[in-house]
């Protein structure tokens, strides 16, 4: 059950990071009014994000037991890394995602036009706002690892 509430509390802050963003977009074009936009399609793959915490500590576990870290990671470094997982796993969603919606003529996004684009799917220059969504979104599910309720 700590996976549902989890699941929907990262589908909410998604809707509200994308909302957020889309109304400072809006000042490039000089629309002072700051209307934000997203779609209901969003909420399920911003809800996903209740799985990237897992990978990290699955990853950082495989590495400690490796060679790799030993214990010796600062939690700067391990914030980059888990920030850099993120962003590719974020990444890899979107392109799969895009491309599943876009065959089924539903796709909310379209980069097409964009000098970063990757087939329309994803934008490179967002790499930054996904590394940062990615940690905050493993923020807002850590109490989930924990076994701990949800406290906001």
């Amino acid at each position: 059950m700590q996976w549902v509430k989890y699941f929907l509390l990262c589908g909410i802050t998604g809707w509200c990071l994308e909302i957020l963003f889309t109304s400072m977009e809006s000042l490039l074009h000089q629309d002072w009014r700051l209307v934000g936009k997203t779609s209901l399609l969003m909420f399920p793959i911003y809800g996903l994000g209740v799985f990237l915490g897992p990978i990290c500590r699955g990853i950082d576990r495989w590495l400690d037991e490796g060679f790799w870290d030993k214990g010796r990671i600062s939690q700067r470094e391990l914030a980059l890394r888990h920030g850099m997982i993120d962003m590719v796993l974020i990444f890899t969603a979107e392109y799969l995602f895009g491309l599943l919606l876009g065959k089924m003529g539903i796709c909310p996004w379209d980069y097409r036009g964009m000098p970063t684009n990757i087939h329309g799917l994803i934008r490179l220059d967002f790499a930054p706002l996904w590394f940062l969504t990615g940690l905050i979104l493993e923020k807002v599910t850590e109490n989930q690892q924990k076994n701990e309720p949800l406290v906001l």
